[in-house]
Parts: structure tokens; C-alpha cells; sequence
């Protein structure tokens, strides 16, 4: 395990100041407060600006210079709320939470998952788009037990913190490396695992499907469990709506064994990708382009569909 640095220490630091200081505002205005601060980061700060500019311009070829830029800084905003919120989420009671919700659609789909009298638990998938963190704990605050497979920051400080808010929402946190083990016996025991299923990582089982026409590295952890222990999947979704509130949407992912188990696992992968398109086409300033989603690619990748930081990098 890494060891704790003076960098990470600072890190902390300014995180807990900075979250002590906007807890004490009502919580429209921190969240409006977190999208300024989000938006220092595409200037003057420019942390990953070239990254995030390139992958939207890549996503939508038809906008202009003007628009990708516009469309990039309101990313940055939206980032910046949604830690902030995450963050400050624990301090609200179940109403203040639920009343963060303006609109719920397919939440009988959640019901009868969890309720169909055989026991099995309930696999949830989303990407990094809208509010992921507060869909996690809207869900707990409605009483369904809920686990959240997450990956671990490098900030071993920083990471506590984010798992203790975690905790204090209502929500059972699963490591990546754990989930073989934990995510199983909560899906047996008829608990909801969570899943953010569009950020590849090495050493996880992962499959190549399109995401905007590119090849992109998924990973398969929701659609093998879906199909080794014949449990539902949903894939879920809060947007913020212009007045700062969420609509929250679920919608089925059909988990179908053929037998073939690795060309079902791929087809189930390819599915909740292209739900997740879907749902980053109607709100793209609130998924985030900060991380490479087409790093990692199938080496014979024709070069019009190469992952387009890299790309820009070798042709300069």
C-alpha cells in the first residue's frame, strides 16, 4: 500500500477546510460555490483542459472550437458541484436527501427487483454522469441495502474521507479488488451492488466496446455477476435540471444466458455502454471527460478511431 506523502497530507487538508467551510452555507449555495471553484480548474488552472477538449471534440465532431470549449468549462462547473455535493450529502437528514430529487422514473423497476421473492440481489450500473454519488444514496435513504464497489484513491487520507461520507449515507463500500468476494455474498443475501462501469483499469477483467464510435476498454464485473448468479440489472441515472434539482431515472438492462457465457458477458457489456451514450448525449456538460476513456484500445484500432489525446500528442 502506497504510503502517505506531505503532498497527500496537504491534499487532505485543503479538502477538509475547503468542505468545512461550505458546510456551513445552505446547500444550493455550496453546490454553487463548488461549480466556481470546479471552474478554476479549466482556467486559469487548465488541469486537464487539452484532455477534456479533445475527448468532447472527438465525442461530437459537429460542434465548433467555440462550442467544445463552451461545453468543456461547463464540465469543470459541473465536476466541481457534484464533489462538493457528494461531500455535504451526509449532513442533510433523509428528507433534505430526498427532497434533492424532484423526479424518479422506473423506480418500480427497483421495487420489483428487490421483491420478486427468490432472495437474489439487484446489480446497478452507471457511468460518471450527473450525480452518481447522490443516486447511491438516494436509493439507501429509500431503504434499499446497498453496497458500492469503488476504486481506491492513491490519497489514502482523501480516501477516508470519501468512504466515511460514504458510510454515513447509508452505503456498504466494496474495494475493486474485494468485490469477487463481497459483492457475491451481499447479491446472495438479496442486497443492491452498485456499480460505475466506464473507467477501465488495469488488472480488472475488462472487454472492448464502442463508446462513440471509438474502442474503449469496459469493464465486464457487472455483467459477470449478472449472469453467474441470475440477478437483475438496472442501469441508473440523476441529471441535474436547470433549477439545481435531480430527475432520476432507471431503466432495464437485459441479462440473457445462451450459454455462451463470454459472447453473453460481452453483450451485456456493449448494452449499459450504449445506454450510457445514450444518457451523455442528452446531458454531455455532466459526464466526466477528465478521465481517458479511450486509453487502453485494441491494438489493431484503425487511426481515425485511436483515442484522440494520444493521437493529438503523435501528430504535433
Amino acid at each position: 500500500m502506497r504510503r502517505v506523502t506531505v503532498a497527500d497530507r496537504v491534499e487532505y487538508i485543503a479538502v477538509r477546510v475547503a468542505m468545512g467551510v461550505l458546510a456551513r452555507l445552505p446547500f444550493p449555495r455550496a453546490s454553487a460555490v463548488g461549480g466556481w471553484l470546479g471552474a478554476l480548474g479549466y482556467a486559469p488552472f487548465g488541469i486537464r483542459r487539452r484532455v477534456v477538449e479533445r475527448q468532447i471534440a472527438a465525442a461530437f465532431p459537429e460542434l465548433d472550437r467555440d462550442e467544445v470549449r463552451r461545453l468543456s468549462k461547463a464540465s469543470y462547473r459541473h465536476l466541481g458541484r457534484v464533489a462538493t455535493e457528494a461531500a455535504l450529502l451526509p449532513r442533510l437528514d433523509r428528507a433534505q436527501l430526498l427532497a434533492l430529487v424532484e423526479r424518479v422514473d422506473g423506480w418500480e423497476l427497483v421495487e420489483n427487483a428487490l421483491h420478486q421473492g427468490d432472495g437474489s440481489g439487484l446489480i446497478f450500473v452507471t457511468g460518471h454522469l450527473g450525480n452518481w454519488e447522490l443516486s447511491a444514496a438516494y436509493a439507501a435513504a429509500r431503504g434499499v441495502p446497498m453496497d458500492v464497489v469503488v476504486r481506491r484513491l492513491r490519497n489514502r487520507l482523501v480516501d477516508r474521507f470519501i468512504n466515511a461520507n460514504r458510510l454515513r449515507a447509508g452505503l456498504a463500500v466494496v474495494y475493486a479488488r474485494e468485490a469477487v468476494r463481497r459483492a457475491t455474498r451481499s447479491l446472495r443475501i438479496g442486497r443492491a451492488v452498485g456499480f460505475l462501469a466506464d473507467q477501465s483499469l488495469l488488472n480488472l477483467a475488462s472487454t472492448y466496446v464502442p463508446f462513440f464510435g471509438r474502442p474503449a476498454k469496459t469493464p465486464r464485473g457487472p455483467a459477470v455477476f449478472a449472469l453467474r448468479w441470475n440477478v437483475p440489472m438496472l442501469f441508473g441515472v440523476a441529471l441535474r435540471q436547470p433549477n439545481g434539482r435531480y430527475r432520476l431515472s432507471f431503466e432495464p438492462i437485459a441479462v440473457r444466458d445462451t450459454g455462451d457465457r463470454e459472447a453473453d458477458v460481452d453483450r451485456v457489456v456493449d448494452d449499459y455502454t450504449r445506454v450510457l451514450e445514450r444518457w451523455v448525449r442528452s446531458a454531455p456538460e455532466q459526464y466526466f471527460w477528465h478521465h481517458r476513456r479511450w486509453k487502453r484500445q485494441p491494438p489493431d484500432t484503425p487511426p481515425e478511431l485511436r483515442d484522440p489525446v494520444l493521437h493529438e500528442s503523435r501528430t504535433r
